[in-house]
């Protein structure tokens, strides 16, 4: 029976590893392709030659890959650190203070949450235009400086974990409510602010609806709106996307290595109870 289950568990991880797997390899064998190779092949062959380097060469230029990196992270960078002051501070309002309406607050973040993007795209939209922010850098750090459910319910689990006494104490020594979640409460949730940037972060990185819609400008090209650049209306450069794909990876496969043992304990500390 232990036999049968272990050849079970190790198969069904092979398996998902192939699946998983499976896209990037198309992607690295298509971007050393030609568009009449790929075209015959759909990348589900060895390329001619792994040498082929004129895919990321036209990637770099026509994709205007670095202006996108900048504007990108720029949008990043903003939201980011927007989104961690507002969600960390609601985490502690929720956390440390007994009031009216408490678990009506978190309540009405859930119920919001539930209710897709889409729906009150016209309401934002009018919103957008009237504040004269259409076009520009501003709308999607907007609307991404929202604290959502998960990183809220992140901070809340690291928050279980720190004592009242450390308030108390603060307080003893003349802190306000601000010194205390500033200087003592946000530096003890290091693990909890490196998940949730890093969550966030990659949720952004990927967004392509708020940019094209916001954003649909040339002169304000993001990574996922800049592979919009080789869909044509009778034919698509998939080499060039696959090229595109692979370069745009890069920078967030470095960061979730740096970070990876902050986030495992951001993700794993508040689960178990001290």
């Amino acid at each position: 029976m232990k036999t049968t289950f272990s050849f079970l568990k190790y198969t069904s991880l092979i398996l998902w590893t192939i699946i998983i797997l499976f896209p990037l390899g198309i992607l690295l064998f298509g971007s050393f392709m030609s568009l009449e190779e790929f075209s015959s092949s759909q990348g589900l062959r060895l390329p001619n030659s792994f040498l082929y380097f004129d895919n990321y060469v036209t990637a770099l230029k026509e994709g205007q890959l670095v202006k996108s990196f900048i504007i990108t992270f720029l949008i990043i960078l903003m939201s980011v650190m927007m989104s961690i002051f507002i969600g960390s501070m609601v985490a502690y309002v929720y956390h440390r203070f007994r009031f009216k309406g408490r678990k009506l607050l978190l309540l009405s973040y859930f119920l919001v949450s539930a209710v897709p993007m889409v729906i009150t795209q016209v309401g934002t939209f009018n919103i957008m235009t009237t504040l004269h922010l259409y076009n520009t850098i501003w709308a999607p750090i907007i609307l991404y400086i929202g604290a959502d459910v998960t990183m809220i319910f992140i901070y809340l689990q690291n928050m279980e974990q720190l004592p009242l006494e450390l308030d108390q104490a603060a307080m003893m020594d003349g802190a306000s409510f601000f010194k205390i979640y500033w200087h003592v409460i946000l530096p003890l949730l290091t693990p909890a602010t490196t998940t949730v940037a890093l969550l966030k972060m990659l949720s952004i990185y990927n967004d392509f609806y708020i940019p094209y819609l916001y954003m649909p400008s040339s002169d304000l090209p993001t990574i996922s709106t800049g592979i919009f650049r080789f869909v044509g209306p009778s034919q698509t450069n998939w080499p060039l996307i696959c090229a595109f794909i692979l370069i745009s990876m890069i920078p967030m496969l470095i960061i979730y290595l740096i970070l990876q043992k902050q986030i495992e304990k951001g993700l794993s500390q508040g689960s178990i109870k001290q």
